[in-house]
């Protein structure tokens, strides 16, 4: 995890090098943005527990510096846009960004998304597609920004996932309260 502040004053954004966040943040000066990375768990504790106490610090730290939007690269796994045509489309017209909260893929990175048109999406299907971790970010109520960067070192596709604070899903939020409250109450 990486505050704005944290970036401003060293060597900016890890998704500053596939897309341009500097225009998001520059449309709204008025809010604190927290980078989120790749999370890196071993095998054995990749399981709804590990990703439930990771969520759960997330919160924390949020409140803790009072920060508005999280956002970060999220990866599908392959380099082929065109074996990855039905999530990347299902995420172009279902879940992208609304202007306000729009960040591109750079220019000489970008990969279009938009590859099967919305009529010929199967939303169950694509949603099955989707890596845990993207699903879960849409749960929250997540945006996805405008186009997909292939990462040859990771060997994946990522797209940008924007989540304003005020944009999480009421329940998520009562859920990460109460267990916030149950810790500092401890």
């Amino acid at each position: 995890m990486q505050r704005q502040e944290i970036a401003a004053a060293h060597r900016g954004f890890y998704s500053a090098g596939e897309f341009a966040v500097g225009s998001l943040l520059a449309r709204r000066p008025d809010l604190k943005f927290l980078e989120l990375g790749r999370p890196c768990v071993l095998p054995p504790y990749r399981n709804k527990r590990t990703v439930e106490l990771l969520w759960q610090g997330i919160w924390n730290y949020l409140l803790l510096n009072r920060l508005d939007v999280m956002f970060g690269c999220a990866s599908l796994e392959g380099t082929d846009p065109h074996r990855l045509a039905m999530p990347l489309s299902f995420l172009h017209h279902y879940c992208r960004a609304p202007e306000q909260w729009q960040a591109r893929a750079l220019p000489k990175r970008y990969v279009e998304m938009n590859r099967i048109s919305k009529e010929a999406i199967d939303p169950k299907a694509a949603l099955r597609a989707l890596p845990p971790l993207i699903k879960g970010y849409l749960r929250l109520g997540c945006f996805i920004g405008d186009g997909a960067v292939i990462d040859h070192q990771f060997g994946t596709t990522d797209v940008l996932i924007v989540l304003p604070v005020s944009a999480l899903s009421e329940r998520y939020v009562e859920h990460f309260s109460a267990r916030t409250e149950r810790l500092v109450a401890a």
